[in-house]
């Protein structure tokens, strides 16, 4: 089981500004902020949980192809991420739809971030 992940990026406040929006119809905001050694760091949960298990950081983007999945709670939430995303200054990469070539109930939808992460939201139930 994993417990969180961070993605290193290479303007803060580029980023954090398309991930407070990206991630609220997820019910995800930023829990926790603070400056390290290194540059800013930002922590983002579900509020529900108030745990931050998705990170930021100042820094070099990573190289290769990254890809975070965010759980969506409905279909209609996994189209709120996308139209946020989109609106927040993410490029699309897949609109929302079925993807029935992973399963029957496969949900997503796919946005590149400021730094080209692929970040999806996905629901697995019909």
């Amino acid at each position: 089981m994993i417990d969180h992940i961070g993605l290193a990026v290479s303007d803060f406040a580029k980023s954090k500004a398309f991930y407070d929006r990206a991630l609220a119809p997820l019910a995800y905001a930023a829990l926790m902020e603070f400056e390290h050694p290194g540059g800013k760091v930002a922590g983002y949960g579900e509020t529900a949980t108030g745990k931050p298990d998705f990170w930021i950081a100042t820094g070099a983007p990573n190289t290769g192809k990254i890809h975070v999945a965010f759980r969506a709670a409905s279909r209609a939430d996994v189209d709120a991420f996308h139209a946020a995303a989109l609106a927040a200054g993410g490029t699309d990469n897949g609109a929302p739809g079925p993807r029935p070539h992973y399963h029957a109930n496969y949900y997503g939808a796919f946005v590149l971030d400021p730094d080209g992460y692929n970040i999806e939201a996905v629901i697995h139930t019909p």
